[in-house]
């Protein structure tokens, strides 16, 4: 059975920064499943249907990995990812690269929840709204991107919402999942600590 580590939470807990960490520590593929949907939402912004969009989706959408970090391509990723026909047209495609021998780390929103409830590892990452908003700002603005602190603080609150109320697959903690909250964490405490609860889970 290949060893799958699934980690979960909202946007800028820490979890794609842990999951890079974590797969380059070990060894393992890492799949950050948030670019699937950012991608879907790009080529909505263009003028696709997101269901045809998911449908269609190749790996050369996944390629310029700064592009799908822009504001609106992360707001229209948090739209497209409430309608059940785009994630369902995108389960196949996060589960084969969940099972690929070697071992892998999934990140994203329902990872331990419904795409791979089996994994052998699951980790909840989580930070307070205000933490979370400071360290996006931060992140816009380090890349050059004109933000204001609050406009930031609104959207993470608005996408926890949106993210935590939809029909499928609500952003929630796996009964099985280990929480992670970084609020107060240095980024190599956090790491240091999932490195730590994956070893634990490897045969």
């Amino acid at each position: 059975m290949a060893f799958c580590v699934a980690i979960d939470g909202p946007a800028a807990a820490g979890k794609g920064t842990i999951a890079r960490a974590v797969a380059a520590h070990f060894g393992f593929a890492h799949l950050d499943t948030g670019l699937l949907y950012r991608a879907v939402g790009r080529r909505m912004l263009a003028g696709e249907r997101p269901e045809d969009a998911a449908a269609a989706l190749a790996p050369d959408d996944l390629a310029d990995e700064n592009a799908l970090r822009r504001p609106e391509i992360a707001d229209a990723a948090s739209k497209v990812a409430v309608i059940p026909e785009v994630r369902a047209a995108l389960v196949d495609f996060q589960r084969a690269f969940a099972a690929r021998a070697g071992g892998a780390v999934l990140d994203g929103r329902d990872i331990g929840t419904v795409i791979c409830p089996d994994a052998r590892v699951k980790l909840f990452v989580t930070a307070s709204p205000e933490t979370r908003a400071e360290r996006r700002f931060a992140e816009l603005t380090g890349r050059g991107i004109a933000a204001e602190y609050e406009d930031v603080l609104a959207d993470v609150r608005a996408r926890d919402a949106r993210d935590s109320a939809r029909a499928t697959a609500p952003l929630v903690a796996a009964p099985d999942a280990t929480l992670l909250d970084t609020t107060t964490l240095s980024i190599e405490a956090a790491v240091a600590e999932a490195v730590r609860l994956v070893g634990a889970g490897r045969p």
